[in-house]
């Protein structure tokens, strides 16, 4: 039996009809910066435009996978389909992915850091570092053959010009990051279209541990500064506290022994 027109058009709408139904469910988590509205047309379209993610999207296992990404790119405070994070079909599912740019992007956010680097190390670079080093010494032939990729590292600048802790991860332990991930193998992830992408953020899911990260940290802390400032004072005049005066001499105001040292400046 032929599809009917408006089955067809019914089954379109099912991944952004669905994203509207339970918009509450992301609205809930996202940071104050995002517009909800824009967020949620913007995550609509990107099913509707991309025929992989609304054929997967119109199946029960594909549908419940795109609000398990869509919710995930909502708490990290990040707009999907962006280089900040991605929705990548893969086999019946959608995996929601943070790209390193969105690493990088909730460091800026926490307002701690000035700064940040990641660079990927290769065989024909030049690179020295030792735990004692404030930062590598890293040098790049970038119009020359770099070779292979050795591994990578990364380091942030803080506010007032201190460097955080610099990590640096080898070939070994790219590789286990790797053999982790779902689907790594698969022709649509990211770590086969774009593995010098996912070295870098592996790299910067290392340094999180040593930097503030955070989807609405700074926002969280103009707003309670902003809510102590708000805050009425409330001003009690303090008890009036008895002393006792009964071990002193009464004192008579004749009395010749009371002096009074005083100056006297004439104006």
């Amino acid at each position: 039996m032929a599809e009917t027109t408006s089955s067809a058009v019914a089954k379109r709408a099912a991944g952004p009809a669905m994203i509207q139904q339970y918009r509450s469910e992301f609205t809930g988590v996202l940071p104050g910066h995002i517009d909800q509205d824009s967020w949620v047309r913007l995550a609509q379209a990107l099913v509707r435009k991309d025929k992989n993610l609304s054929r997967i999207a119109q199946t029960e296992a594909g549908s419940a996978s795109l609000m398990r990404a869509l919710r995930e790119c909502a708490r990290l405070g990040h707009e999907p389909g962006t280089d900040s994070f991605y929705l990548v079909p893969i086999g019946n599912e959608i995996e929601g992915w943070e790209g390193y740019k969105g690493v990088i992007e909730r460091m800026y956010r926490a307002g701690a850091v000035t700064s940040v680097k990641a660079e990927l190390v290769k065989t024909n670079d030049v690179f020295e570092y030792s735990p004692d080093m404030a930062r590598p010494i890293h040098k790049v032939d970038w119009f020359g053959d770099r070779g292979a990729t050795l591994g990578a590292y990364a380091f942030a600048e803080m506010v007032g010009g201190a460097t955080s802790k610099v990590v640096v991860i080898a070939q070994d332990y790219i590789d286990k990051v790797r053999a982790m991930s779902k689907g790594s193998n698969n022709a649509h992830s990211p770590w086969v279209k774009w593995t010098d992408q996912m070295i870098l953020k592996t790299a910067l899911h290392r340094l999180e541990p040593y930097v503030p990260t955070s989807s609405n940290w700074l926002l969280d802390k103009l707003r309670a500064v902003r809510d102590v400032a708000n805050e009425p004072v409330h001003y009690q005049q303090p008890p009036a506290v008895p002393v006792d005066v009964s071990h002193l001499e009464e004192i008579h105001p004749d009395d010749p022994d009371l002096t009074v040292d005083a100056e006297v400046v004439d104006e």
